[in-house]
């Protein structure tokens, strides 16, 4: 490597974990005055969880993701059955936003601001719908980045290697001089191995919030896995 050093990183499970949304589901339809189970609560999370999944990428504007949002309520008011035969869909949308909270992990901003000050150009790229950029933002985490871009707005989503290309684009980096580090063997690490980026699993321990839902096998021979992002700046310099 000799060019700028590019760090690619994934959302969800690699910076950001999702607090379990049914507990705060039932509190926030509780305040619209429907009463549902927690038990109740998680099976239509899940099913709205495994929807928005297939179907994030419609969602490449704001109209787009207004559309998917009061679809991912009514998979949740689909799901609640006869608990909620008298909610609005509006109500269940609202319900549903306040559920979903997205904070990121501890050792993130250490380590992001650790990579800006070696040099290291940041950039996240998620398979993620157009409200990746408020998500970050919420999360206190746009101020370490340098970009971001999710898979709605590339029209490809990792591992096709178009969305890494992409993500290197905005900061004018190349394949020979990233780093792509995230979660998930099947898409994180396939997508920068087909680019000839250099790949980096981070395979956090179990408990630690919900992340991508099942990461997949363990890393390929020779590719570094962490246990997180406190070792990330050192693996960067040792490998620059």
């Amino acid at each position: 490597m000799g060019g700028l050093t590019v760090v690619l990183l994934d959302a969800l499970g690699t910076i950001l974990e999702l607090e379990q949304p049914w507990p705060h589901l039932v509190r926030e339809l509780g305040e619209r005055g429907t009463r549902v189970t927690e038990e109740l609560a998680r099976e239509a999370m899940l099913a709205e969880m495994a929807f928005y999944r297939a179907e994030h990428h419609r969602a490449a504007d704001a109209d787009g993701l207004a559309r998917l949002r009061r679809e991912c309520a009514g998979v949740v008011l689909e799901h609640l059955g006869p608990a909620a035969a008298h909610t609005a869909i509006e109500d269940v949308e609202a319900a549903l936003l306040a559920a979903v909270r997205f904070v990121a992990y501890s050792d993130v901003a250490p380590a992001l601001e650790q990579l800006r000050e070696d040099g290291a150009q940041l950039v996240v790229v998620s398979n993620w719908d157009v409200s990746l950029h408020t998500v970050l933002a919420q999360s206190g985490l746009s101020g370490l980045l340098d970009g971001a871009i999710s898979s709605a707005e590339a029209g490809a989503a990792k591992p096709d290697p178009a969305i890494l290309v992409a993500a290197l684009a905005l900061v004018g980096g190349s394949a020979e001089d990233a780093f792509m580090v995230g979660d998930s063997v099947a898409t994180d690490i396939a997508g920068a191995q087909a680019l000839g980026i250099a790949p980096v699993l981070v395979a956090r321990a179990a408990g630690e919030g919900l992340g991508s839902f099942g990461a997949g096998p363990r890393a390929p021979a020779g590719v570094p896995t962490l246990p997180g992002l406190a070792g990330l700046p050192e693996l960067v310099r040792y490998r620059r």
